[in-house]
């Protein structure tokens, strides 16, 4: 997108560029990307009388209990005709005609039943019938569907339901504070028990809440909550987004578990997928009116090439007001305090990300081919000011972590996306004693001032079929014969139970100022995550989180897990997530790291045949 024609600095980006001088080349572009975004402010506050009723889409769009009866309204432009159908009339074609407005608006009213009560049963199925622009009559789930269902024996396909409980859930806790250090649990309800089954909200509320209070976390961020047909997508293919996966149980059990967090004091964040939306015509939004640029670009820009997805069309107002929607939905009835963005790199960019290897040079940013029109994320912030909000983004994008009001993307962290490739790259190539710790320190230590990032060692990403958890690049497979206390304690299997504490507490302490761990990754699980498929036989073993493994106290893994609890309850007492770290020493020879953080001196010694007694070292406090 051209800048060279904006004369005018729009917005004093003199902070982001006093903090990063690379930045000043690159002026004219925060000061355009910052002029689109105060355009989308202004167009709205103008035309949808202000950011708060523009995103409430999800009050007059959908099926809505209001006086008198349902009404529903659905975007749906390129359609020549629309009726509702379900089974509250018989699925008769011509019983609930709908009539469209000047902006493609479809809508019709249900008036309640002689006796008062909605003529839409609860959990009776929905569909909206179409005649599209070429005449072919379609059948869509209604895109606003806040509960789907999939009756597997069936059909694939899944089927709206009308969600209306009788006595909906009535939250009891307020949200806690947003915490000044976060200790993130990334967990994914499904996976979550023992046993070969997907799990429930109900089990994981009852079973893992308490587990992950003990071990001293403040935050729970949860994955693939919208609903998503392919269980082994892992979420990321999302059919209706307004819906929380039914498989796991209903709508107000989720809230329950939230509730429920917050009553221990943990807060919650949604991992949203806003970067992209599954192919799926029949019960997705794709195809949604009968023509292919509804809600996505028309062609190639359409279309990620890798992912099989489509991608959403930003700069178009109707596409703008249901993901803002969206996202003001989770927040306002689920009572999420914030969200964790996946795939921003394909929103960021007009490539992608495809094909392109971020070198860190400023020019692979700021360029014709970043999509300006992605920069939405501060909208949520104006309305819910305490909420917290994380960037998956690979590409590094400088001011991703700053303010809007200085011309930043406004994210609160990234995630620090290099530092567990970096560990599974050392421990898929090198023995331990060829570990170059100066290019671990830097790796850890190497993010931008004022752009604060989540570190990790192991995520989700690093536990998928192909590659191994940490602990089992680690131990393999003398985890499965000597991770008893009863059997010996093998070489293999005290090494590595010690590196994986030392690079757990090194990545917590260098890489950044927030942590976070994937489920069960706390106690080192074995194996690695693979959800049931055709190549696995549909099998569930893969699919699970193993907590049997650290309730058993004849197991090793307990040791682990108790190491996890002391690490976050240490930083709960100093704190040092939020203090500048001093690296003082970093000795190849020796294998020695040395830092200061928060008030604390950590020493580690990476030696795997070597003790060291009366090893001086610096510090900034005398009399040691």
């Amino acid at each position: 997108m051209a800048t060279g024609n904006i004369q005018k600095r729009v917005v004093p980006v003199d902070a982001l560029i006093e903090s990063d001088g690379y930045l000043s080349p690159h002026r004219s572009h925060l000061d355009y990307r910052y002029y689109l975004y105060k355009q989308w402010v202004n167009k709205i506050e103008t035309l949808e009388g202000g950011i708060d009723k523009f995103t409430r889409g999800y009050e007059t769009f959908g099926l809505n209990v209001v006086e008198g009866g349902i009404r529903y309204r659905e975007w749906a432009p390129g359609a020549k005709e629309a009726f509702l159908v379900g089974d509250f009339n018989g699925w008769k074609l011509g019983a609930n005609p709908m009539t469209k407005n000047d902006f493609g608006v479809w809508e019709t009213f249900v008036p309640n039943l002689s006796n008062g009560k909605p003529a839409i049963e609860h959990l009776s199925k929905i569909k909206i019938k179409m005649i599209s622009h070429d005449n072919q009559v379609i059948d869509r789930l209604p895109a606003w569907s806040k509960y789907v269902t999939q009756e597997i024996e069936k059909s694939p396909v899944y089927d709206a339901r009308f969600y209306n409980p009788p006595n909906p859930y009535k939250f009891k806790n307020q949200s806690p504070k947003i915490p000044k250090s976060l200790r993130i649990y990334e967990a994914h309800v499904g996976i979550s028990s023992p046993e070969g089954k997907v799990s429930t909200y109900k089990f994981f509320t009852e079973n893992i809440l308490p587990r992950i209070k003990y071990l001293g976390y403040n935050t729970i961020q949860l994955m693939a909550i919208m609903e998503h047909p392919y269980y082994a997508s892992f979420g990321y293919q999302v059919t209706s987004f307004f819906a929380p996966s039914s498989r796991f149980g209903l709508p107000e059990d989720l809230k329950e578990l939230i509730d429920t967090a917050h009553g221990m004091g943990l807060i919650v964040l949604l991992d949203v997928v806003h970067s992209h939306a599954a192919n799926n015509v029949l019960d997705g939004i794709n195809q949604f009116d009968g023509t292919n640029h509804q809600y996505f670009h028309e062609g190639p820009k359409g279309r990620h090439e890798l992912w099989d997805s489509r991608l959403f069309n930003y700069g178009h107002h109707e596409v703008l007001r249901f993901l803002l929607s969206n996202l003001r939905y989770w927040l306002s009835e689920f009572h999420f305090d914030g969200f964790r963005f996946d795939g921003v790199t394909s929103m960021l960019y007009l490539h992608h990300g495809i094909g392109t290897g971020f070198t860190g040079n400023y020019d692979e940013y700021f360029t014709g081919s970043t999509d300006l029109e992605a920069v939405a994320n501060d909208f949520m912030k104006k309305l819910h000011p305490n909420i917290v909000t994380i960037a998956e983004d690979v590409s590094g994008m400088p001011t991703m972590g700053r303010p809007v009001e200085e011309g930043g993307v406004g994210f609160d962290y990234r995630l620090a996306m290099a530092l567990p490739d970096n560990w599974i790259k050392l421990l898929k190539e090198k023995s331990d004693d060829e570990w170059d710790l100066s290019n671990i320190v830097f790796t850890l230590t190497n993010r931008r001032w004022k752009e604060p990032v989540i570190a990790y060692a192991e995520s989700h990403d690093q536990a998928l079929v192909g590659d191994k958890t940490l602990a089992f690049w680690l131990m393999d497979k003398e985890m499965y014969n000597f991770m008893s206390d009863l059997s010996p304690l093998t070489p293999i299997i005290d090494r590595g139970m010690a590196l994986h504490k030392m690079i757990r507490l090194l990545t917590y302490g260098l890489g950044g100022e927030g942590w976070l761990n994937f489920t069960g990754n706390e106690f080192g699980h074995p194996e690695w995550l693979d959800f049931p498929r055709a190549g696995n036989g549909n099998s569930f073993h893969y699919a699970r989180r193993q907590y049997n493994l650290v309730d058993d106290k004849l197991l090793r893994y307990k040791y682990l897990n108790e190491f996890d609890a002391a690490m976050h309850h240490l930083e709960e007492k100093f704190g040092w997530l939020q203090t500048d770290q001093y690296v003082s020493l970093k000795n190849e020879e020796d294998k020695i790291v040395v830092f200061e953080r928060g008030n604390l001196l950590f020493i580690f010694n990476f030696n795997s045949s070597k003790s060291f007694e009366n090893y001086q070292i610096g510090t900034q406090w005398t009399g040691m």
